[in-house]
């Protein structure tokens, strides 16, 4: 299936296109099993931000560097750790999250924050976007469990002769095991919480995420929600009404400052 695509104009069109129509029967709740990242240009595919280092017109040129990137960050990250990381897939969470290159995709439970960071980024003449995973329906064709799964269920599933590790996992010849699964972070702090951040981690780098996703039919498991630029303003003050910001999504100094720079300019 090809991946469908959507337009919505404010914040009730995205939160009717992101609840599911009918309950679920066994819980009888209306929760979707999607995750969503937001793109500050519709045009963008779902791009890593190992696959960008070499620049996003040209990406996938620095996948290489991927081991000697982490390496050189666990040698010179030690210090700054409030306490010690338990393995190195916690390191590879932090790093993403510091803004490292990585193969992992940033995403959330959360539609409304994913637009934040649509409407937040970006040009004002572009189209921005909110994807949409069902995370369950990628865990279902690659049979991995539907749970998202936590760092310490990585071992269980795809260990073979060795441990797995960020470094076997680098070290796998590209094809011998197709997969992509969802990744709960550990909550290393408040930001991983209050923006609800979930990771795919995917055994392919050299190509973007939705193309992979297409490559083994699972087009039909990414939805793009595209928020026309006209549009773009009024769902940003939609957000803001509903609290939906960088002081409650960045919930520090830094959160403040950038909330108060956006509202007053």
């Amino acid at each position: 299936m090809a991946i469908r695509e959507v337009a919505v104009t404010s914040l009730g069109d995205l939160i009717a296109q992101t609840t599911p129509p009918e309950p679920d029967p066994a819980t009888g709740r209306r929760r979707s099993s999607g995750v969503y990242p937001g793109a500050g240009d519709a045009r963008r595919p779902l791009l890593t931000s190992l696959d960008q280092l070499g620049g996003a017109s040209a990406p996938h040129t620095k996948a290489d560097l991927e081991e000697y990137i982490l390496r050189n960050f666990i040698r010179y990250s030690r210090p700054y750790f409030g306490s010690p990381p338990e393995n190195d897939w916690e390191v590879l969470v932090a790093a993403q999250h510091h803004g490292l290159p990585t193969r992992l995709l940033d995403w959330t439970y959360s539609p409304l924050v994913a637009a934040h960071f649509a409407t937040v980024e970006g040009s004002g003449g572009a189209d921005r976007a909110v994807w949409r995973l069902d995370w369950k329906e990628v865990h279902r064709f690659f049979r991995l469990p539907e749970l998202a799964l936590l760092i310490q269920d990585l071992e269980g599933i795809f260990a073979g002769d060795r441990p797995f590790t960020p470094s076997a996992l680098f070290a796998m010849r590209e094809g011998s095991r197709p997969f992509a699964c969802m990744l709960e972070p550990p909550s290393l702090d408040a930001r991983i919480v209050a923006q609800s951040a979930a990771f795919t981690l995917c055994s392919e780098k050299r190509q973007t995420f939705d193309d992979f996703l297409e490559r083994h039919g699972l087009g039909g498991a990414l939805t793009k929600i595209v928020i026309p630029a006209q549009h773009a303003g009024r769902i940003r003050d939609q957000l803001d009404l509903v609290s939906v910001d960088e002081r409650r999504l960045f919930p520090d100094l830094d959160g403040v400052a950038a909330y108060l720079k956006r509202y007053y300019s």
